[in-house]
């Protein structure tokens, strides 16, 4: 699938399930640099801040974002909980590759790849890569409500961003 060209623009972000693969692409436009998107991914204490809903709290139990780090965390809504776990093969200045696993389906590991693309005048394109492991598992996290948590987590970061926090 090829990405949208920069001309197109994405306040939001854009979720389309890949017809070919059992893979999500998500892009999404930040008024912010690679390095300060990057940095919103990378530093623990700021990734905490945005992830997810609303209506979720996140604490970090492992963060070692880094090529072959790893993590967990474990988001909260009064008594639920939901923790996520995963490694980084790899991180650069503008890409991250990591695993990510819901606690609740170990089975279920995807492969993400973010990466940040400048287009220029301190904006930022993210374009965010996940293949799972069969079409039902991709339909499933879909179903999941993820994308309350992209929706509502990017603009928690946009406003992190507006407000200088990153």
């Amino acid at each position: 699938m090829q990405s949208p060209d920069t001309s197109t623009r994405f306040p939001e972000a854009a979720i389309l399930a890949d017809e070919h693969v059992p893979a999500v692409h998500i892009w999404r436009d930040f008024e912010a640099t690679v390095a300060q998107v990057m940095r919103a991914h990378t530093d623990a204490d700021l990734f905490a801040q945005w992830i997810g809903p609303d209506s979720l709290t996140t604490s970090i139990d492992e963060w070692s974002c880094r090529t072959n780090g790893a993590y967990r965390y474990v988001s909260r809504r009064g008594e639920e909980e939901y923790a996520f776990r995963g490694t980084f093969p790899y991180v650069g200045e503008d890409k991250i590759i990591q695993t990510f696993t819901w606690e609740g389906m170990p089975e279920a590991v995807a492969l993400e790849t973010l990466t940040l693309e400048d287009l220029g005048d301190g904006r930022t394109r993210l374009h965010g890569f996940s293949i799972c492991d069969s079409f039902e598992a991709r339909d499933g996290m879909l179903a999941s409500g993820m994308e309350v948590g992209i929706h509502e987590g990017y603009a928690k970061l946009d406003r992190m961003l507006g407000e200088g926090t990153v």
